[in-house]
């Protein structure tokens, strides 16, 4: 059996402690051997609470210990840069959280770190690695669908409170950056091609600034994605993809349950409401968090690359900061590339 990676969390932020540390715990081949925060007292308590059996006072701290190999980086997105680069110059491979960066500019001085300190840094895009999306996108390339022609998303939850970091310009809040990155992202990796232009229309809140109902439209060579993502509207989550034959349903695409089974829908259209024409594909209970923390693990032991390393991670940056400036331009806007 292969040796347990030592892993160490950087702050104790909410999604670390909420879902990621969880189920980290439940990896085969990763070990959670240290956690610090700002304050060691908060340190201590997330220690006590998930059994993590050092914590430090500081990240400086975390970052020094000669054990840890692989930090994980869940901080506000105003500091995944940074912190991602400081602990690749202390010779740690970093799991940064989505988005990697404020921008892609940001995201290729990363990339620039990662070659300097020879670690590896992947974005913790957890879907990606979901068997409800490598089936996704298994049945759209090999053509269960036909043609893929067009996918459409939405993702939505609603949250007002101006203390929260998602409602933060300077932390790097709002809608598109928090979760406009998903239907990108899955867009992406279903059409495996990067998009040629795209467009935008955001609404940002009078008070916070941030975009808080954006709607984007990629176009792809192979077709076109539109979706709309919002922090003040009811939670709700889908992703379909249409095919010149077949439909897919991804039934909840981001937050993929961890006590249930997951189910997609392949509908061929003979019947407007589905029924009778709908395949239904469910997939065993699993925690995405859990299967990334093993597959970044197994790439450090034996070399090989993480998932959604930092070149995709500046794909993905660049296709956000075009939609940005889309939305300030009234324009189609082209994203960056390599």
């Amino acid at each position: 059996m292969a040796r347990k990676v030592k892993w160490g969390i950087l702050s104790t932020a909410g999604i670390a402690k909420r879902r990621v540390i969880p189920a980290m715990k439940q990896c085969e081949i990763a070990e959670i051997a240290a956690i610090s925060s700002r304050s060691l007292e908060s340190a201590k308590a997330a220690a006590a609470e998930f059994s993590i059996p050092k914590a430090y006072g500081s990240y400086e701290e975390l970052l020094r210990d000669p054990e840890i190999e692989v930090v994980y980086n869940p901080m506000p997105n105003h500091l995944h840069a940074e912190w991602t680069i400081r602990a690749a110059s202390a010779g740690k491979h970093v799991l940064c959280e989505k988005p990697i960066a404020l921008n892609a500019a940001e995201a290729r001085k990363i990339r620039e770190a990662r070659e300097k300190y020879g670690v590896k840094i992947g974005e913790a895009f957890m879907v990606s690695t979901h068997p409800q999306w490598l089936r996704t996108k298994e049945l759209v390339q090999s053509g269960r669908i036909g043609k893929l022609r067009s996918a459409a998303g939405h993702f939505s939850y609603f949250n007002a409170d101006p203390k929260n970091v998602r409602n933060s310009v300077e932390y790097g809040g709002g809608a598109l950056l928090d979760i406009g990155c998903y239907p990108v992202k899955t867009t992406r990796m279903v059409f495996a091609e990067e998009p040629l232009r795209v467009s935008a229309c955001i609404e940002r809140d009078p008070k916070f600034k941030t975009d808080r109902l954006t709607s984007a439209i990629l176009e792809y060579p192979s077709g076109q994605c539109i979706f709309t993502v919002s922090t003040q509207a009811v939670y709700y989550q889908k992703m379909q993809f249409f095919g010149t034959e077949r439909r897919i349903d991804v039934e909840i695409p981001f937050n993929a349950p961890t006590d249930s089974p997951t189910r997609i829908f392949i509908d061929d259209g003979s019947q407007l409401y589905g029924g009778a024409s709908q395949i239904v594909e469910s997939f065993p209970i699993c925690n995405q968090f859990t299967i990334q923390g093993d597959l970044v693990s197994k790439a450090v032991l034996e070399n090989k690359e993480v998932p959604n390393p930092v070149e995709d991670a500046i794909c993905n940056m660049a296709v956000l900061d075009a939609l940005f400036r889309s939305a300030e331009s009234g324009k189609w806007e082209v994203p960056e590339r390599l």
